[in-house]
């Protein structure tokens, strides 16, 4: 690794500061509606689910290395949408300071920097979401000088030699949804539909892939927290979410039969067993692979994601080894689907050292570690994306830094993308594949991880098993 020395760190290290930091809008969504989902836990009877081992399969080559991205979160210029309407501003809403999202970072200009920058490390996949409002800013009548701009980056992500990712809802949708009903109402169903067939017939095709809605239980949670819907409404949400996946996996489809369709799930331990019982079973059937956004865990011996509840997320230490627990039970709940892991990443707080000791370079490479292991397994991983490309609007905050080039919105009016550490990290695990089979950890597993109990407790991920090698090529 150019970056970090491949040193183990101590465990011994503990956090320096205890400063407030929404390290990803997701967990502070989730906190928001966390009552709902311990009711449900509480109120539905189940239990654990049987299931035998992962048998080993061919994954298909080349492996997808890529960055992500959304179009709320950095493009800028924005038009008017559920969203803009509750963040345009900075503002007090309750006990929480919201950040304004002003232009972002400003991709909607800027986008040749960063498509080049994304290209610089060798990645062969980029991901992007279109923002609805941005090229349908009046029902049924399409902005063609923004749907030329979205022409545009495609295309430059096409000569750079990656293939689009692209989300069709990254949460954002058109403010005129809410005035004609609400995203739950037959009128934003027929709308999705349309837009949906848009996007698709316009840039489908040549291997695009398709996120027909990014983590659709963190997104039911951001509309609570911007006040357009209530806890209660949660199974006409989980309807909603069920009609339009179908609705975006068919329009995908019809553009280009061979395409791939999916929806990633953010993976949380503490609802990943209601998560499965009332929502992804019925998405399956309309799903050609499983994407997992995984960032943190919960085990024995490292409870510090306790603190996420009260949004301290400084002082939650990630467990890189849960990459391949969450992606080993993916594999069994969905058999015979590829897994992508589609976002994947550590923040910090305003790009200051991380208090516990574990940089991005570090986490990174651990979690290819894991991820190798794995596929080595026969667990089918076929893909995996860092969250992100560059620092972004982290949902009502500018706060966390989760981008391998960072940019001080707060602070720099030129918008400068400034490399850290990770970028030549990130670069020489493209070009090899994976990390090396010597490289060892940074840090060393968890005692029974959460992810995956009783089998991490009682038969844990051996570490010094065999790591496969994913070439972008």
């Amino acid at each position: 690794m150019n970056s970090v020395k491949n040193t183990p760190l101590d465990e011994g290290d503990t956090m320096n500061s205890r400063g407030r930091i929404l390290c990803h809008q997701a967990w502070h969504s989730l906190k928001r509606s966390l009552g709902v989902l311990l009711a449900m836990m509480l109120s539905l009877s189940f239990g654990c689910t049987s299931v035998g081992s992962v048998q080993a399969q061919e994954v298909s080559q080349p492996f997808h290395w890529g960055v992500a991205t959304a179009g709320f979160q950095i493009e800028g210029s924005n038009r008017d949408s559920n969203w803009y309407r509750y963040a345009a501003e900075d503002r007090q809403d309750g006990d929480d300071h919201i950040d304004g999202v002003r232009d972002a970072v400003d991709f909607r200009h800027r986008y040749a920097e960063d498509i080049a920058n994304a290209a610089s490390l060798g990645v062969n996949t980029f991901r992007l979401s279109i923002e609805w409002s941005r090229i349908e800013p009046t029902p049924g009548e399409f902005d063609m000088e923004e749907v030329a701009y979205y022409d545009d980056v495609i295309r430059l992500i096409r000569e750079h030699g990656m293939t689009p990712m692209i989300t069709m809802i990254h949460y954002v949708y058109p403010g005129w949804i809410i005035d004609n009903g609400g995203i739950l109402s037959p009128f934003a169903q027929n709308a999705f539909e349309r837009y949906a067939k848009f996007i698709t017939e316009r840039w489908g095709g040549n291997g695009t892939m398709w996120v027909t809605l990014n983590e659709p239980f963190v997104w039911f949670g951001h509309e609570v927290e911007i006040h357009l819907a209530q806890r209660h409404q949660l199974p006409q949400y989980l309807e909603m979410i069920v009609n339009f996946n179908r609705i975006g996996f068919e329009a995908a489809h019809a553009k280009d039969p061979d395409a791939l369709s999916g929806t990633n799930f953010a993976f949380l331990p503490s609802v990943a067993a209601v998560q499965n019982l009332v929502l992804f079973q019925r998405l399956a059937p309309h799903m050609d692979y499983v994407g997992i956004d995984y960032y943190y865990s919960v085990s024995a011996s490292n409870l510090s994601a306790i603190h996420a509840a009260f949004g301290d997320f400084a002082a939650v230490t990630p467990e890189a080894e849960g990459i391949y627990y969450a992606t080993r039970q993916y594999s069994e709940l969905f058999p015979g689907k590829p897994v992508y892991v589609v976002e994947n990443g550590e923040p910090t707080d305003n790009a200051q050292q991380r208090g516990d000791g574990y940089p991005r370079e570090a986490f990174l490479h651990d979690t290819v570690y894991w991820m190798q292991r794995a596929v080595a397994d026969g667990i089918p991983i076929i893909g995996y994306n860092h969250w992100s490309l560059v620092d972004n609007y982290e949902w009502g905050d500018y706060s966390p830094r989760f981008g391998l080039w960072t940019v001080d919105v707060m602070h720099d009016p030129s918008l400068t993308r400034t490399p850290t550490p990770a970028v030549d990290t990130y670069r020489s695990i493209v070009a090899a594949g994976g990390v090396d089979e010597q490289s060892g950890l940074y840090r060393q597993p968890a005692l029974c991880s959460f992810v995956d109990m009783p089998r991490s407790c009682l038969r844990p991920a051996p570490v010094d098993g065999p790591l496969a090698q994913l070439p972008s090529r």
